[in-house]
């Protein structure tokens, strides 16, 4: 089958070599934005007096056309036609007759692929931080029926001191901020029309840039033809972008993998959202958490291989930007399902609150406070610090936690200390007297609380 741009050639590549070279694979999910861009153009065009307004009526009739055979999967694609680009343009062909290559006029493959993706991360981009937005309110609402709840905040994975649980799932709401931060700051430079920098150069018709940009949505246009071609810095940012999401997401499910575990029993899984084993009939593995830390390796890899392709490449156009495409369609599938599950399996997943805060009790991640304690009563922090890590020592020995130690033997070690030592050490105590901006105390979580509820409202 003769392609498109075959003037020039004599011979033709076997099939096995064009599906190498063949992209329309995977850049087929351009397909309605390659469409928009091109009903743009013409319309452009024919504003510009560069082709008839009957022409441009047949080209938008048979692309609309196009449009919704594709939508209704009625439409074939072929490895013959290499790429989104000429499947459509070969159709329309067919369809209206010679008329239609009077689309490609002013035009390159190289400003159309990079207006397509421009107009496909720009949607994308908008749908991840929606569900970025769902996911921090399953968050917050999750957060405001635990603010009471304690667990123990950790440190390399050992106790350090009381802390709400909701105040723990907050924290991951202030991660996923600043991630829709970044993709919405981002979108300023996904937000750019590359169309009419043609193949490099720009062209010789008398086209409007800024007509098409304006038809398409976009706020800006590139001011270097060279540049709009080539730049392929909005999709690294995005992947970088979404890299982060995923280690945030990875973080907390290894947590939730943890407190699933019977050694933690903080929390259960739903159903729907864990698996049994095919030997073992007790088994309920959380195996879309683990999926889901697991797939963050795979966006690590998209961007890197990304920035790989683009670090030897010159100016302008070389096919190695065709490795462009798959990783992006990639991490936006693996992002966006991944923020739904995470968004379920918060949701539904049982807080096991009476052993979180058993396990606060038969610990000493109140030491703090009977330092605290020694140090409010005139003693300096340090020597109070070294005293109270003489006596867990002790406890250790003797099998007891330092809300056992009799009164008498804690005035044997300093005589400041009285009877409210007792309540001064209990759990609830110790999570409600961090009372500082931020901190874990029940005042401060539900003022948090409310900050990210009128945040989210926005």
């Amino acid at each position: 089958m003769e392609k498109l741009w075959s003037g020039r050639f004599q011979a033709q590549s076997e099939d096995w070599v064009n599906s190498f070279g063949a992209s329309i694979p995977f850049d087929y999910q351009l397909a309605h934005e390659d469409i928009a861009g091109s009903i743009a153009h013409v319309t452009m065009l024919a504003t510009c007096g560069i082709i008839a307004n009957d022409e441009k009526e047949q080209i938008i009739t048979g692309l609309e056309s196009i449009d919704q055979q594709i939508a209704e999967g009625q439409f074939d694609f072929t490895l013959a036609h290499e790429d989104i680009h000429l499947n459509i343009e070969k159709a329309l062909h067919d369809q209206i007759g010679p008329v239609a290559g009077k689309l490609h006029t002013a035009r390159s493959r190289n400003d159309q692929v990079a207006t397509d993706m421009h107009l496909y991360l720009k949607q994308q981009v908008g749908m991840i931080i929606e569900k970025l937005n769902n996911l921090q309110q399953v968050l917050v609402n999750k957060a405001s029926q635990h603010v009471e709840t304690l667990m123990p905040g950790y440190t390399h994975l050992q106790h350090a001191q009381p802390i709400s649980f909701g105040h723990h799932l907050l924290a991951y709401y202030s991660m996923l901020s600043r991630d829709q931060a970044r993709l919405t700051e981002s979108l300023k430079r996904i937000d750019i029309s590359p169309l009419g920098c043609a193949a490099l150069a720009g062209t010789t018709f008398p086209i409007d840039r800024q007509q098409t940009a304006d038809l398409l949505g976009f706020s800006a246009i590139y001011d270097n033809s060279l540049d709009g071609v080539s730049d392929r810095d909005f999709i690294i940012e995005f992947l970088s972008n979404s890299a982060l999401i995923m280690m945030h997401l990875s973080r907390l499910c290894e947590e939730l993998i943890l407190w699933s575990s019977f050694e933690f029993q903080f929390i259960e899984m739903a159903d729907q959202y864990a698996t049994g084993s095919s030997i073992m009939p007790q088994k309920k593995n959380p195996d879309y958490a683990e999926l889901i830390r697991g797939k963050t390796g795979r966006v690590y890899g998209n961007l890197f291989g990304l920035l790989t392709v683009l670090k030897g490449t010159p100016l302008t156009y070389n096919k190695d930007l065709q490795e462009d495409k798959e990783g992006m369609f990639d991490a936006v599938k693996t992002v966006s399902v991944s923020l739904d599950v995470m968004a379920g399996m918060i949701d539904s997943m049982a807080v096991n609150v009476e052993t979180m805060e058993h396990s606060t009790e038969k610990d000493f991640s109140n030491a703090t406070e009977l330092a605290d304690y020694l140090a409010n009563h005139g003693i300096p922090f340090r020597e109070a610090h070294e005293i109270v890590g003489k006596l867990v020592y002790s406890c250790i020995q003797q099998g007891i936690f330092l809300q056992d130690v009799s009164l008498s033997d804690y005035q044997a070690i300093s005589p400041v200390i009285k009877a409210d030592i007792y309540d001064v050490l209990a759990s609830r105590t110790a999570m409600n007297r961090r009372n500082s901006y931020g901190g874990t105390g029940s005042q401060q979580v539900k003022d948090s609380i409310k900050r990210a509820q009128a945040a989210l409202a926005k």
